[in-house]
């Protein structure tokens, strides 16, 4: 999922306490589809409440929100707007892998193997109508502010982040860079550990920032030479040119300046013109007339929601819920500006 040029980029570790008082722009999509994805039981099967729906992404966003929140950060959700006609391609061949991983996920369960049960439940995940409301509605509810954007969520970031309106977009693609976002935010988490596949072995993950002016200046590139390289890569838009890594792709970029002089290299043998995607990253569709509003939190709701019709834990929505009104009181101020 997005750009994935991170091999190439500078990036520098960061101790969470660095981001307290700051904004963060939220890809809305990106974090819902980590929590379908991870928040799951031993045998793969999401998070459920009695009625067999799908509560994963309520749980995601109500404990990962509430713990930046405690430590200070102040988030704002955004969400994608419709799917891009050269998108849907992309969005095509995701679905054939999901059901690929659904036949692999049934045949692992036949057999008893969990931990390949568990891998191959985590690419099925599928983000509903209804999950994106519901989520919406939580994070409401939690007095954080939503946007949504009119087309690609990471290009709203990106503006929210160009005007100052936040201090960087969290995310885990890089493609907030390409849309020109001054600082992207990755491994957003107050505790942050990854499992090392097929091992009982956990590693630490450290938020990282990666500052588009940094990227640009140690990499020898202008921003529309950074496209370029994401184009030969690979993007939500179209499959990477064959034998074409971050490396290489920003070799050919060096020495031959410009898209069409780089078109003269290469085999694109895609529909979408790749001056239609370049143009895209330059020029996307956007609400510029945003504003961000933070709101008192309303408890009565997000227990309604969480507890009595989702059957989550009272008294572990009622801590998260003391969290956000002690945040609010404290931090009254800062939290309607």
């Amino acid at each position: 999922m997005g750009v994935q040029i991170f091999d190439i980029l500078p990036k520098k570790e960061l101790e969470i306490e660095s981001l307290t008082g700051k904004t963060l722009a939220v890809d809305a999509f990106l974090w819902l589809h980590q929590f379908l994805s991870i928040i799951r039981q031993p045998d793969g099967t999401p998070l459920k409440d009695s009625k067999g729906r799908v509560t994963s992404h309520l749980s995601g966003i109500i404990y990962r929100s509430a713990r930046l929140i405690e430590n200070g950060l102040k988030l704002v959700f955004v969400f994608d707007g419709p799917t891009i006609e050269f998108k849907k391609s992309t969005v095509e061949g995701r679905q054939a892998l999901k059901d690929q991983a659904e036949i692999r996920w049934q045949g692992a369960l036949s057999i008893g193997d969990m931990e390949e049960a568990r891998k191959a439940a985590q690419m099925t995940s599928k983000l509903t109508g209804e999950m994106i409301e519901q989520s919406k509605s939580l994070i409401e509810y939690m007095g954080i502010p939503t946007i949504q954007a009119p087309s690609e969520g990471e290009a709203q970031c990106a503006y929210l982040c160009q005007k100052n309106l936040v201090y960087g977009v969290s995310s885990q693609d890089s493609d907030s860079l390409l849309f020109n976002s001054p600082r992207l935010i990755r491994n957003l988490s107050i505790t942050g550990k990854r499992k090392l596949p097929r091992q009982d072995v956990y590693v630490e993950v450290k938020p990282e920032i990666i500052e588009l002016e940094d990227v640009l200046k140690e990499l020898g590139v202008t921003r529309e030479q950074l496209i370029i390289i994401g184009l030969l890569v690979g993007t939500d838009y179209n499959p990477g040119i064959k034998g074409y890594g971050p490396k290489k792709a920003l070799e050919l970029v060096k020495n031959e300046k410009t898209l069409k002089n780089v078109l003269k290299k290469i085999e694109w043998d895609y529909e979408t013109p790749a001056e239609d995607i370049y143009n895209f990253y330059l020029d996307p569709p956007l609400e510029k007339d945003v504003k961000i509003d933070f709101k008192p939190p309303q408890p009565d709701k997000i227990l309604k929601l969480m507890v009595d019709e989702h059957e989550f834990s009272q008294e572990r929505i009622e801590k998260v819920i003391k969290i956000l009104m002690s945040t609010k009181q404290r931090n009254l101020g800062s939290w309607l500006k």
